[in-house]
């Protein structure tokens, strides 16, 4: 079987086997369409066993080599992504299909410098949470988007997914499936769930999604669902705030995402409660985090350690 087929069955195990979401796969298809292309263009190989560590190695240059459209070269995390993604389908070959093909386990992974986060302090959410101007429903739905973010630290595929029937005002928690399609369950601050509650009561529809577009034409078949917002939107509603709030930074989803997380940690959360409410399948991708306990460490030490006091 080509190559290229065998890419298609790979995609599809990813889908119905593993669960990955539409964005993995999407992202996973993108590389690897980019794999085959170089191969086709640059090398002899048509089989799977055709693959072996010199052709990896000139692709990892190809790759090193290579620029977006923008011209810039691509970031060593985008290349480990092609080679993350070509290492499962190598996997997928060995493992699941039994088709002989190089090793993944041969294939180093690039190594990366520490990955650093961007969050808001709690000024710059207070100013952000603040800017949406509640008059009118469009205003309201935002500022609850806002809250619903910083209240949760939820994905915004995660967010967008959202349906009404499934938030409990009362106990201020819901389920949500995450990455891999596992469940986890998310609670609601007390500001949040009145915000949600609030923006409720102003909507006059019975649609399914928690959050709707309320401009342009109205399309109420199969309970709304095309009246849901989709991630793009809510990427706008974030990027719209953060310049109206005159924030230093570019803000977006997952800057709040990773400002829920900071909060709660510096504010004496353990890791491991704080992974759970992630969703993070591994402690390591929490630990991204820690920088932000050792800035507050510095703060602690330089309150209380006798010589810092002055006489």
């Amino acid at each position: 079987m080509s190559l290229d087929l065998l890419i298609a069955e790979f995609l599809e195990y990813l889908e119905i086997q593993k669960g990955c979401s539409p964005l993995t796969i999407r992202e996973y298809r993108h590389y690897l369409k980019r794999f085959h292309n170089w191969l086709t263009e640059n090398s002899s190989a048509t089989k799977p066993e055709d693959i072996n560590l010199e052709i990896v190695r000139r692709y990892r240059l190809y790759l090193a080599h290579l620029r977006a459209r923008d011209g810039v070269l691509l970031q060593r995390v985008t290349q480990s992504y092609h080679i993350v993604a070509l290492r499962a389908f190598l996997r997928y070959l060995l493992v699941q299909r039994d088709i002989p093909t190089l090793s993944p386990d041969k294939i180093e992974l690039p190594k990366q410098g520490s990955r650093s986060v961007s969050f808001l302090n709690p000024g710059q959410i207070e100013r952000l949470l603040n800017s949406p101007k509640i008059s009118n429903n469009v205003g309201l739905r935002d500022k609850t988007i806002l809250e619903t973010l910083f209240s949760t630290g939820l994905r915004v595929s995660e967010l967008v997914s959202l349906n009404r029937d499934q938030v409990d005002l009362q106990r201020k928690e819901f389920g949500v499936k995450g990455k891999g399609n596992k469940i986890r369950v998310v609670f609601l601050s007390d500001t949040a769930a009145q915000w949600i509650e609030r923006y409720l009561r102003s909507r006059q529809d019975h649609f399914k999604p928690l959050f709707i577009r309320h401009r342009g034409k109205v399309d109420a078949q199969k309970n709304g669902e095309k009246m849901r917002l989709t991630a793009r939107s809510i990427q706008n509603i974030v990027s719209k705030y953060a310049k109206r709030s005159g924030l230093p930074i570019k803000a977006t989803p997952h800057t709040l995402r990773h400002s829920f997380a900071t909060d709660l940690l510096i504010s004496g959360a353990d890791i491991r409660s704080v992974q759970e409410m992630l969703g993070h399948e591994s402690i390591r991708t929490t630990q991204v985090y820690t920088h932000v306990t050792n800035r507050h460490l510095k703060e602690v030490h330089k309150a209380f350690h006798s010589r810092n006091k002055q006489g």
